[in-house]
């Protein structure tokens, strides 16, 4: 069997960068986009999924016997189109059989998620199945590749299957590649990684909160302002999932709250200003910092006989002479 990666690198071989394409403003922010790379290792993976079906066997499987692919990347399916889809089966009949492959004892799947998700949901038994031989590398970039061309996808769902995937191929560079991205916008679903736990938790129940842009400039951020940055943005995430925080302005809330809160921490514990008054003008201050402790007065406040009981007070609280003169 021919491996998949080596036809998706020379299937995309020479094909212009995402980053060389003019991004389309109105799509959202936690969209991806198909580049001519990725569309043409999309057509090299859906063309071995059907060389893979041509020599497989069909079969009637257990639906209980069968689980997803280990490396699918989707969270979140939609229900409504799901439920569509079953109706259809309903009343129809499967049209395609799923693709598995043999796991131990039972079966994984290769393509048709969707459609075994739909025979749960119906109840039903048994589906139609071809099983064929496929490695875990081809299950892996198969899994990626067919799932990062998908405009519904979100960018964390695509983050999570380039994680898994990574290992199959030499370096990030032919990754890239096969995907048709630039390698920045690779490393760009590579932010999600360097996001906080509180945050990364929320993203595999809600997917769609943050897209790439977004993760990329909150690691920055956080990269900045190091405790106080997570602080901040563990104090913002709420308005963020609530949908009263962009998550374009996520990152600069953050970066406004951790500045805030920093200054607020230096005066707070390590300064402190008092200031005095001589009837409504002010006279003077009193500033302590962790070094010193120091009294200022304006020199046309103060009289002669008030200089002098200020020296006189200074002189009783601290000796002027050492200790045994």
């Amino acid at each position: 069997m021919s491996n998949i990666r080596e036809q998706l690198l020379a299937k995309t071989a020479g094909i212009k960068a995402t980053d060389a394409r003019k991004p389309d403003a109105t799509r959202r922010a936690s969209r991806t986009e198909t580049a001519p790379g990725m569309a043409g290792a999309l057509a090299a993976a859906q063309l071995r999924v059907q060389e893979l079906e041509s020599s497989g066997t069909s079969s009637e499987l257990q639906v209980s016997e069968i689980s997803p692919n280990p490396w699918q990347p989707r969270r979140v399916f939609n229900e409504t189109k799901l439920s569509e889809l079953a109706e259809s089966i309903r009343e129809v009949g499967l049209m395609q059989p799923i693709v598995v492959r043999r796991a131990e004892a039972t079966y994984q799947i290769i393509a048709g998620e969707r459609r075994w998700r739909a025979h749960k949901m119906l109840g039903l038994a048994t589906i139609r199945a071809v099983v064929i031989e496929c490695t875990d590398q081809d299950m892996a970039v198969l899994a990626l590749v067919e799932n990062v061309s998908r405009d519904d996808l979100t960018d964390y769902e695509i983050s999570v299957s380039i994680r898994r995937s990574e290992q199959e191929f030499p370096d990030r560079k032919r990754m890239a590649e096969a995907l048709g991205m630039s390698r920045a916008g690779l490393y760009r679903y590579f932010s999600f990684e360097s996001l906080p736990v509180f945050i990364r938790k929320t993203l595999d129940l809600q997917p769609g909160l943050i897209g790439g842009h977004a993760a990329q400039e909150i690691v920055a951020t956080l990269k900045k302002h190091g405790e106080d940055g997570v602080r901040a943005a563990n104090e913002l995430w709420a308005d963020v999932v609530n949908g009263d925080l962009p998550q374009g302005k996520y990152a600069a809330s953050i970066a406004l709250l951790a500045a805030k809160r920093g200054s607020n921490c230096d005066v707070g514990s390590a300064r402190s200003i008092d200031k005095f008054f001589a009837g409504r003008e002010q006279a003077g201050n009193i500033t302590k910092d962790l070094g010193n402790f120091t009294v200022k007065i304006k020199t046309v406040m103060l009289t002669e006989d008030q200089e002098r009981e200020i020296r006189d007070v200074i002189g009783r609280l601290f000796s002027t002479q050492p200790k045994g003169h």
